[in-house]
């Protein structure tokens, strides 16, 4: 399986902070918002990627992610000009996914999902889309589905003024191979968008969506306005500071996952002299 992480858009919510630089590169705590994602994707046993980005901000990635070997993984780069959904990114993406299958997760989401691993092993599916659902108090805020005895999917939609349920759908999705298809088949919404809830329904059409809820030990966070921003990253710190652990380390995924071995990771934390090379010394049992 395949990934793609979208690091487009103009993070206007954000304004002025976001005006010069990516919102995907600013920080959350100790280290910058796109590496929560990514982290989340080799998690997944993911390790080809594909980022997703505007043309202003390309070099700002290739600068922080280089192509990825220093984690033992591939990164590619390719350019969204203008927002116009996350559909897009399977169109945008085309080449990079041939005939795998394919994870899609959003640039600005952060996931603390311990059992992430096994979750993905047990549930997510070979044929058809897997979507996670997460209980929210304020869903009309995002895509939203609505479950029959927790499991039956009733309905999907985008941004509903009146939602059904308390079910928001987080931006990390896996789809097979037909994502493509459908992301042709798919017109863009009245707000002009390829919707990635037009995609969902296309599988739930078929019968091949499976939707899997988040335990209650988990946190999914979106950083799309100031406010969630700052959340986010108190949030981030009281969990490290309490625990001891690191929310969203490359490193430590990459080395956890056997993409990179314990030289790779003791040469990549002696290049950190801060807290943050101390905690990756920490993994490998090195004073």
């Amino acid at each position: 399986m395949k990934g793609i992480l979208l690091a487009g858009g103009a993070g206007t919510r954000l304004y002025p902070i976001t005006i010069p630089i990516s919102k995907q590169i600013i920080p959350v705590y100790d280290k910058p918002m796109i590496y929560y994602p990514l982290s989340t994707l080799i998690a997944s046993g993911i390790r080809d990627i594909l980022v997703i980005t505007a043309p202003k901000d390309l070099p700002l990635f290739e600068s922080l992610l280089s192509n990825g070997q220093q984690w033992g993984c591939t990164i590619s780069y390719k350019i969204q000009e203008e927002p116009k959904g996350i559909a897009e990114a399977f169109l945008i993406g085309k080449d990079f996914i041939g005939k795998d299958n394919v994870a899609l997760i959003l640039g600005d989401n952060i996931f603390y999902f311990p059992a992430l691993k096994s979750v993905i092993k047990s549930s997510v599916k070979n044929i058809g889309a897997s979507i996670f659902a997460y209980h929210v108090s304020d869903p009309s805020r995002y895509g939203v589905v609505e479950l029959q005895n927790n499991s039956k999917i009733i309905s999907i939609e985008e941004k509903p003024k009146y939602p059904k349920s308390n079910y928001a759908i987080p931006g990390f999705y896996f789809f097979d191979n037909t994502v493509v298809q459908y992301a042709e088949e798919i017109m863009p919404s009245n707000r002009g968008e390829l919707e990635v809830t037009d995609l969902i329904l296309k599988y739930h059409y078929a019968n091949t969506l499976n939707v899997i809820k988040m335990d209650k030990g988990t946190a999914w966070l979106d950083t799309g306005t100031v406010s969630s921003l700052m959340a986010a990253g108190q949030f981030v710190q009281v969990l490290e500071k309490r625990q001891g652990l690191k929310v969203g380390c490359v490193e430590e995924q990459a080395y956890l996952q056997n993409y990179i071995n314990s030289d790779e990771l003791k040469k990549i934390a002696e290049s950190y002299n801060n807290g943050y090379g101390e905690y990756l010394r920490s993994l490998l049992n090195v004073e």
